[in-house]
């Protein structure tokens, strides 16, 4: 059976604040969560007034075949291979809807 090797927290937090500064570029708040003994992740929520419910927890760790991904958090990676284009992937998705 093969064995899962974790990344070291260095490597995670580094990525993570790299996907916090393309964020910031564009607006969005983000807060790095350091949990003691869980994973850390990345907190990103909607700048827009009324919208703060449109967030999600973001985590950067590699896939099955070593690459480097980032996550939701239902363990579905963000098909994008620069942190540029993740943050551009979570602001259209946590984007507050026009009222009809």
């Amino acid at each position: 059976m093969a064995r899962t090797v974790m990344p070291a927290a260095a490597e995670v937090i580094s990525r993570l604040e790299s996907l916090a500064a393309e964020l910031a570029g564009l607006g969005w708040p983000s807060v790095l969560d350091e949990p003691p003994g869980r994973i850390p992740s990345l907190h990103v929520r909607n700048p827009e007034p009324g919208a703060a419910a449109l967030s999600e927890h973001i985590y950067a760790q590699p896939r099955r075949d070593g690459a480097w991904a980032y996550w939701w958090p239902w363990a579905q990676a963000i098909d994008a291979d620069t942190p540029a284009r993740v943050a551009a992937m979570i602001t259209r998705a946590l984007r507050a809807q026009p009222s009809r």
